[in-house]
């Protein structure tokens, strides 16, 4: 009987042992100050657990958030670093830092009206200002973003339109729409949700302005020569039983059609936390394998 109670102690000590994964440091609220917007940014960081014990300068990952969030949502409802500490601990991918701001309502875009260049500050200030901050390798090689629905746009946004700053870039159920499915936003939407951002007041077609057509995914892509997309590896997932599928598809086919290497999923869910959070891991691993040396 001893002998059983010594085994069985040794199995739960062996296993709790296994099961210990290191845990990296988050920190919810950092500020980086902006005369470009005129106010203060918040953002929240991930440093993988080594990150205090160690010289190295590491690989940095921008991970945006939708609409309705703030620089909180991957960590409160994505737990994306328990998922980091998981996968780093696996060695499925490379300690990374993961940095995360608040963008408000601004789509990641400069507005029509330029009283908010979220994309100004976002390449001219937050970039550089993070990377002094930290231990970032500051090179292309070792920096991509990420972010889902309106953060996904904001991916696809900078991805396309910088490729000279991210190796990768993974788009969960971005916010991809045709010409005539942006026209067609609902009203009250419009004036919710766009108004500020694209123009007030703006009905149907009116809606396909400048400020539209700098900022249309399908329209970027279709402006730029196949060279210029295949510098920046792309990872688009979007669920079948999201609205947003439709311009996840269309985005596909452009990309096929330009004969662009990229991943596309379309996997059984919504647009909802379950759907993303179960998707993250995949997406982190993407982004990690560019990282790597081949």
């Amino acid at each position: 009987m001893k002998k059983l109670i010594l085994i069985c102690l040794f199995l739960s000590a062996s296993t709790a042992f296994a099961q210990h994964i290191p845990v990296g440091k988050v920190i919810e609220e950092q500020n980086v100050k902006s005369d470009i917007l005129g106010h203060n940014v918040k953002y929240a960081i991930y440093l993988p657990a080594d990150y205090e014990s160690s010289n190295r300068n590491y690989p940095v990952v921008y991970l945006l958030h939708g609409y309705g969030d703030d620089q909180t949502g991957w960590l409160q409802f994505g737990e994306v670093n328990r998922y980091a500490d998981k996968a780093i601990a696996e060695g499925k991918i490379p300690p990374m830092i993961i940095v995360m701001p608040d963008a408000k309502a601004t789509f990641y875009i400069n507005s029509y009206d330029g009283k908010q260049n979220y994309e100004d500050f976002f390449f001219k200030e937050f970039i550089p200002t993070v990377e002094k901050e930290y231990r970032i390798k500051t090179s292309k090689k070792y920096r991509a973003v990420a972010g889902l629905s309106m953060g996904g746009y904001g991916t696809l946004i900078y991805s396309i339109k910088h490729p000279d700053m991210f190796s990768a870039a993974a788009a969960f159920s971005a916010a991809v729409r045709s010409d005539e499915d942006f026209a067609a936003i609902p009203d009250a939407r419009w004036t919710e949700v766009y108004s500020k951002i694209f123009g007030s007041n703006l009905k149907g077609t009116e809606r396909l302005n400048d400020t539209w057509k700098a900022n249309s995914i399908l329209g970027l892509v279709q402006s730029k020569t196949t060279d210029d997309l295949k510098d920046v590896r792309y990872w688009i997932d979007c669920g079948d039983d999201d609205a947003l599928s439709k311009g996840n598809s269309l985005l596909h086919i452009a990309l096929m059609e330009k004969k662009v290497p990229h991943e596309f999923r379309i996997r059984d869910g919504a647009h909802t936390w379950t759907y993303w959070r179960t998707g993250i891991t995949d997406a982190l691993e993407f982004i990690g394998d560019s990282f790597r040396q081949k």
